[in-house]
């Protein structure tokens, strides 16, 4: 499996210290990282959380209620070996959310006339075999397009955009495009590639100037935000450091081509906060273009979850809309969870999967819906 590409499954529901160190852990923070407990609920998500850092849990989460920021907060240890603390300010790989900002992308691009989403892909490829010509942007957004999941590793420096480009084409379809749902990662690397070609400019590049700088989020990409090396959360695998995905093998630019664009990207719970805040306005898309980013295109195959641009769709058991997604690599893990019809939006990013990360967005948001 391609590392921190994972397919989203959190969604379906997938002690070595004293309780003094976890509860000094959870309070810890610079004055420019200040942490927020807010509210009748917001201190009951602090309590909760503070629990489980005694159960391995490392994080960060930010939710907010009705436009307020009722919980900003690290918890536990961003780096074990320097004791370094999760601070609101610890920036943490994303994983596949990593998806929205390519489908937001394409969809920009589309406002500004560069491409539609019905374009197919052999106008932006050459020598694209006749199977798969017809392939259009929308199926490669929605997973629909056939293309297989993963082609190669993640820190495969081999992995070039001509490289990768040229095994996609080379592959064979899963299934005939637009028949079904079938998740793929190297869908996105080529979505990836058209936001180059269409644009003239670096896909980072690209998101950083027309994304995350008009949102304000200065410390979200891959190599452009420079994060100094103490900000980023440190991985573990089998309790050993595994380190962090820019300490991998990359690219002169960024990451390797069956990751870029797809996953890995660097963000913070307050960055992702205010992605939020730009998606409930027009500063970024405009209403006609989220319509059509955020629209419930297709059945991810067990009836109650439909794939968007980056986004699923799902039906509260309230009766209520979320649009979500997550992603990790068994090393780290992030999970978004927008209730747009409710006013409540969490997001939480951890460096510990010893206490189930899958299951930290469900209960959070049992203590907000619960309270009220």
């Amino acid at each position: 499996m391609a590392l921190l590409t994972k397919k989203p499954v959190g969604f379906r529901i997938f002690t070595a210290c004293c309780v003094v160190m976890a509860l000094g852990l959870a309070q810890a923070g610079s004055p420019s990282s200040a942490s927020i407990v807010r509210d009748r609920i917001g201190e009951e998500l602090d309590r909760h959380l503070t629990k489980i850092v005694l159960k391995g849990y490392s994080g960060a989460v930010i939710v907010a209620k009705d436009g307020k920021i009722i919980l900003r907060k690290g918890y536990g240890y961003a780096n074990r070996e320097k004791g370094l603390p999760v601070t609101p300010d610890t920036v943490f790989t994303i994983g596949s959310i990593t998806k929205q900002f390519t489908g937001a992308a394409i969809v920009k691009l589309e406002m500004q006339g560069k491409l539609r989403v019905t374009d197919t892909i052999d106008q932006y490829f050459q020598d694209v075999p006749e199977a798969k010509k017809g392939i259009t942007l929308h199926q490669l957004l929605t997973h629909t397009a056939g293309m297989p999941d993963i082609l190669g590793e993640d820190f495969d420096t081999s992995a070039t955009q001509q490289v990768v480009l040229r095994l996609a084409m080379q592959s064979e379809l899963t299934s005939r495009p637009g028949s079904k749902h079938a998740y793929s990662n190297l869908g996105y690397s080529l979505l990836g590639m058209i936001v180059e070609k269409a644009s003239g400019m670096g896909y980072e590049a690209y998101l950083r100037e027309h994304l995350f700088k008009p949102a304000g989020m200065l410390q979200t990409g891959y190599v452009l935000p420079k994060f100094a090396p103490d900000s980023l959360a440190i991985g573990y695998r089998k309790g050993e450091p595994w380190g962090t995905v820019l300490g991998h093998p990359m690219l002169k630019d960024g990451p390797c081509w069956h990751l870029r664009a797809n996953g890995g990207i660097h963000s913070t719970i307050g960055d992702m906060y205010k992605w939020h805040v730009a998606l409930l306005g027009t500063k970024i898309l405009s209403d006609e273009a989220k319509k059509k980013y955020f629209a419930p295109h297709v059945d991810e195959g067990y009836g109650d979850s439909f794939y968007g641009y980056g986004w699923v769709t799902f039906k509260t058991v309230r009766g209520t809309k979320m649009l979500g997604h997550n992603g990790g690599n068994m090393i780290f893990f992030a999970d978004f969870n927008r209730y747009v019809e409710e006013g409540v939006v969490i997001f939480h990013a951890t460096n510990s999967t010893k206490y189930n990360p899958e299951r930290i967005g469900n209960d959070l948001a049992k203590i907000v819906f619960a309270k009220r």
